[in-house]
C-alpha cells in the first residue's frame, strides 16, 4: 500500500467527523493507505468564497437539513447522538497544530477520532487546552511535550502549507479526498466513491 489516499478534514467540520470515524475502517477493507492531514477550511471560506463564517450559519434552513442529517447518519452507523458544538464551528487551530506535531505517528488517528468525540459526542470546547491535554493524556500520548511541540514555529507553519496545499489542490469544503492521479472527491458520502477509485485506477 505504497500510494496512499489523501484525508482532508478540518476539525470544525460536521461532515469530517463522520468521515474520520469510519475513514480508516474502509480504507483497510479497500487495502488503500490513508494519509491524515488537517487544514483550516475558514481559510479558504474567506480567501475563496468570501465567507467570514459558515455556511451553516449563513443559511438557517441549510443548518436543519444538516444537524437533521447527521443525526439520521449517526443512528444509522450506530454512532452515539452527536451534540451541536457550542459555539459552531469550534476552533480546531490547537487541535490542527497537534496533529501537525504528530505526522509520522502511527498513533495519529487515534487522536484525531478522540478530539472529534469530544466535540461531538461529549460538546467539549476544543480549542481549551486543557481538554486537549486531556484527550492526550487519556490516549498513552506525551501531553506536555506535544502541547509544547503544537506552539513550535514548525508545526505553525506545517498547518499553513497544508492549508495553502489544500487551496491549491481545489478544495472548498471538508472532508476532501485526493488520490494519487490527482481526482478530488468533496464529502463523508464520497469517502467510498474515492476507495472505489483508488482501487480501480492503479
Amino acid at each position: 500500500m505504497s500510494a496512499k489516499l489523501e484525508f482532508w478534514f478540518e476539525y470544525g467540520s460536521p461532515y469530517s467527523y463522520l468521515a474520520a470515524m469510519r475513514a480508516q475502517e474502509l480504507a483497510d477493507e479497500a487495502g488503500v493507505a490513508l494519509a491524515w492531514k488537517p487544514f483550516l477550511l475558514g481559510v479558504i471560506f474567506k480567501e475563496d468564497l468570501g465567507y467570514l463564517d459558515s455556511p451553516f450559519n449563513r443559511f438557517p434552513k441549510k443548518a436543519d437539513y444538516m444537524w437533521r442529517d447527521m443525526q439520521r447518519l449517526c443512528e444509522m452507523r450506530d454512532l452515539p447522538a452527536f451534540k451541536i458544538p457550542k459555539p459552531f464551528p469550534q476552533n480546531g487551530l490547537l487541535a490542527s497544530r497537534i496533529t501537525c506535531a504528530l505526522q509520522g505517528d502511527e498513533r495519529l488517528p487515534v487522536f484525531v477520532r478522540s478530539v472529534y468525540r469530544a466535540e461531538f459526542q461529549y460538546g467539549e470546547d476544543i480549542s481549551k487546552p486543557e481538554v486537549m491535554f486531556e484527550i492526550l493524556s487519556q490516549n498513552g500520548f506525551d501531553a506536555p511535550s506535544l502541547m509544547e511541540a503544537a506552539q513550535l514555529k514548525k508545526n505553525k507553519q506545517k498547518l499553513m502549507e497544508l492549508t495553502a496545499t489544500a487551496q491549491s489542490k481545489g478544495m472548498f469544503g471538508a472532508p476532501s479526498f485526493v488520490t494519487p492521479d490527482g481526482e478530488l472527491f468533496w464529502g463523508d458520502d464520497r469517502l467510498p466513491v474515492a476507495l472505489e477509485w483508488m482501487t480501480s485506477h492503479k
